[in-house]
């Protein structure tokens, strides 16, 4: 489900689980092993890609509406620690944002140093609230250190997806580049800050994302049992199941 693609010192992650890239159980295992993997090999940045038009669709509602609550909480435990793979990650990551990224893809953005989104009618935004769930802390805050506070509670309250062009002024994106130069402007970006000085570059990167790293400390299991026992709510489980319906049938 990720195809590994090397570019000189860079490695580019491309998510390969068709039709949409949407999270399942099994996507954010792959994508962990192969940060670990990449880091091994000695990869000295990292891009996160998609498919043209399709960064990430966000999690896989209709799949994770089958989990019962212990298996839903190993799903969400295990996406938390993705995001903090991310927040932590040794080297520089980039997001080459290849079209939709909604909901869990700008989530997995976030995380990156730089976000670079294709131009046209793609959408980009949490918009937890609008499909029945409360923006976890740990996410807002990352939203904050993007956006600053007034725009992050902007977004977030109001559960907006944005065009390209709002997605750069308020901050949540860097570029906004043409489609088919998406990956190349990113990798563009890594393969020039990789020339730096090894030792300056990783400390000073370190100060710099330490808000981003901090913010996980309240990432516990009464988080995350808060998080599961919102997920069974009447009232979210009533938007979920009526989105999966748009959706197709939940994937066993």
């Amino acid at each position: 489900m990720i195809d590994v693609i090397a570019h000189d010192r860079v490695q580019e992650l491309r998510l390969a689980r068709p039709p949409v890239n949407a999270l399942d159980p099994g996507l954010v295992r792959a994508l962990r092993e192969a940060l670990v993997r990449a880091r091994e090999a000695g990869a000295a940045a990292i891009v996160l890609s998609g498919q043209p038009g399709m960064f990430s669709a966000g999690l896989d509602v209709p799949h994770l509406l089958t989990l019962d609550p212990s298996a839903l909480r190993a799903c969400w435990t295990d996406f938390f620690g993705l995001l903090q793979d991310l927040a932590e990650f040794p080297v520089p990551v980039g997001a080459a944002l290849t079209g939709h990224s909604p909901a869990g893809g700008t989530v997995l953005a976030l995380y990156a140093d730089r976000r670079v989104l294709a131009a046209g009618s793609f959408k980009v935004g949490l918009n937890e609230v609008q499909v029945g769930l409360p923006v976890p802390p740990v996410l807002y805050r990352a939203l904050v250190f993007l956006c600053g506070e007034r725009e992050a509670a902007r977004l977030a309250v109001g559960g907006l997806l944005l065009d390209p062009a709002e997605a750069l002024r308020v901050g949540l994106v860097d570029e906004v580049a043409e489609p088919q130069e998406v990956v190349a402007r990113t990798l563009a970006w890594a393969q020039e800050l990789v020339k730096r000085p090894p030792t300056a570059l990783a400390t000073t990167r370190a100060l710099a994302r330490k808000p981003l790293r901090d913010s996980f400390a309240d990432v516990d299991a009464s988080m995350i049992d808060g998080v599961v026992d919102q997920w069974f709510t009447p009232e979210t489980q009533g938007v979920l199941r009526a989105l999966a319906a748009r959706l197709g049938k939940p994937r066993a």
